[in-house]
């Protein structure tokens, strides 16, 4: 099962989850690799950080995207689409899984699926499919940097560092520069020209990926003063098609109002400091600029399965792995449960798929696996915690064609790593988005009503308690959500001490100049104390 294992998935499971799991047992999946596959073609395009709220209305009033609009009319747009969890390699590990974080330990940027683990494409290539990947993979573990994992390992440590730069627009070259992210752009034309000069020749049906770096900002200088801040960069090009009315200042809760944990990441993030409104326009008006770059690239794969004559055999899908927050709640970046981070894009257009829908079911990214699945006909393991989409897209109840039955009423997010100092569990249902942490009572639980607080900027957790019950014992079915964190503050623990081991006599220097080494270097004696208290404190462990 690779990652985790069946033996993880076992540890974790809610009772809900378990018959899921045992019923995983029975040769009812399994399937003989065979030469020719019955299913159509598929392209999936991810990007990386695209609020998925873009890709209908309002938010798509704010930014031109062409492609995204075209695969509207002629496709389905999921409304309500989430991520599993808001950080790169733990979200692409449940995409590429179909199964929740806490199954396969996908922990932090540094802990995903071992690098053998079986992919949906690697099945589909056994079931007879013609496979291609290009881009940006990011769902194995070993990536990222020592920054960011340390960042990760040391979040339940008493002190409070500034682990970001302050982040920063950047507007280069002239209205003539198309190409910005040069990197994800080479990756697009690879892509398209196997479309154009391979997939056209190709006897056997395809699966094609193309992972995109954008709209994440960009990497930090690593060094001057502007070291560690992420850059939203873009050309007066991509520019020229946001419109700058359209553009909504998110309301932001004061400092001391703030949730605990929210004001833990709003500072780590280097966004507690005054911004003026125009600074915080400016970097959203750069992020949309990014994500019309961004929908360019799918307009090019697009374009080149209609220019070849493949686009109407086969599925195409767009998604990204998490959202953007862009300065919505006093932060930047992901790893929040609230809408900018945890809402992405999912479009899916092709034959047999009805045009213009607009479909409202609660889904998540571990639905790409079993959809992928069920495309090329391969029987879909009942083990997964994603369901496929295919029913939905083609407008049939679930409980007639899956042996599992309808999906569930709601949709499941988890958080383990850096920038946020508590596991974070979020539970998704009609209006409600209940968001738990840690053991469940020593962080105070946040509530929202989405249906009259679409901007979740009222907490309204201690105003219904029955509702919170209700959600948290949804939950805990699920997962068994204290032990799961539980489980992650010992083996965060545990990644510290191997690695401080590693660096012997140069771990002091080494862990001063970290992206955290503005504030570390004011006061280094006081935060090496502070991690030897941590190290010497004992965990907690919750066998129930």
């Amino acid at each position: 099962m690779g990652c985790g294992g069946a033996g993880a998935a076992l540890r974790w499971a809610g009772p809900a989850l378990l018959l899921l799991l045992l019923a995983a047992a029975l040769p009812v999946a399994a399937a003989r690799p065979r030469p020719a596959a019955p299913g159509h073609s598929v392209v999936l395009v991810a990007c990386d950080s695209l609020d998925g709220r873009l890709t209908f209305y309002p938010g798509n009033q704010t930014v031109e995207l062409p492609f995204i609009n075209f695969m509207k009319r002629h496709g389905a747009v999921f409304l309500n689409a989430y991520t599993n969890s808001p950080i790169c390699c733990p979200s692409r590990a449940a995409m590429w899984s179909g199964l929740f974080s806490h199954l396969t330990e996908s922990w932090n940027n540094f802990k995903g699926l071992d690098p053998d683990y079986v992919t949906w494409m690697d099945l589909m290539q056994k079931h007879g499919y013609h496979t291609q990947k290009y881009g940006k993979l990011d769902y194995t573990s070993g990536h990222h940097s020592v920054s960011n994992r340390v960042e990760a390992w040391t979040r339940d440590v008493d002190f409070l560092l500034r682990q970001e730069g302050r982040p920063m627009v950047n507007l280069t070259g002239d209205r003539r520069h198309v190409r910005v992210m040069e990197a994800d752009w080479r990756n697009t034309d690879k892509a398209v020209a196997w479309i154009r000069e391979e997939a056209i020749n190709l006897t056997q049906p395809f699966a094609l990926y193309l992972g995109l770096n954008l709209p994440h900002p960009y990497p930090s200088p690593y060094a001057g003063e502007n070291f560690g801040s992420s850059t939203f960069l873009t050309s007066p090009y991509w520019l020229e098609k946001v419109t700058y009315e359209a553009i909504k200042i998110p309301k932001w809760s004061s400092l001391s109002e703030m949730h605990p944990v929210d004001y833990y990441s709003s500072y780590t993030k280097n966004c507690t400091g005054q911004f003026t409104k125009k600074e915080v326009k400016n970097i959203r008006a750069f992020y949309y600029a990014m994500c019309a770059e961004t929908d360019a690239m799918l307009g090019e794969v697009i374009s080149a399965l209609r220019d070849t004559g493949l686009l109407k055999e086969t599925i195409v899908i767009f998604t990204s792995d998490h959202g953007e927050l862009a300065m919505e709640h006093r932060q930047f970046y992901k790893m929040s449960m609230y809408e900018g981070s945890s809402h992405v894009p999912l479009l899916v257009m092709g034959p047999g798929i009805k045009e213009q829908q607009q479909i409202s079911n609660l889904v998540s990214l571990v639905d790409i696996y079993p959809t992928m699945l069920d495309i090329a006909g391969i029987p879909v393991p009942q083990n997964l915690s994603g369901y496929s989409l295919i029913p939905l897209l083609q407008g049939k109840a679930e409980d007639e064609v899956s042996p599992r039955g309808p999906r569930p009423s709601w949709v499941l997010s988890e958080f383990h790593g850096c920038n946020v100092n508590a596991s974070t569990y979020m539970l998704r249902t009609d209006k409600w988005k209940y968001i738990t942490y840690s053991d469940g009572h020593s962080v105070l639980p946040q509530l929202f009503d989405l249906s009259a607080d679409p901007d979740e900027l009222t907490n309204i957790a201690v105003k219904f308690p029955e509702t919170v019950n209700s959600l948290d014992k949804i939950l805990r079915s699920v997962v068994n959500y204290p032990k799961v964190s539980s489980y992650v503050q010992e083996y965060n623990k545990k990644q510290f001490i191997s690695w401080k081991q590693s660096l012997g006599q140069n771990y002091s220097a080494v862990i001063a100049n970290l992206r955290w080494h503005q504030d570390w270097l004011k006061k280094p004696k006081k935060y090496e104390k502070a991690i030897d208290e941590w190290l010497s404190q004992r965990i907690i462990k919750i066998n129930t």
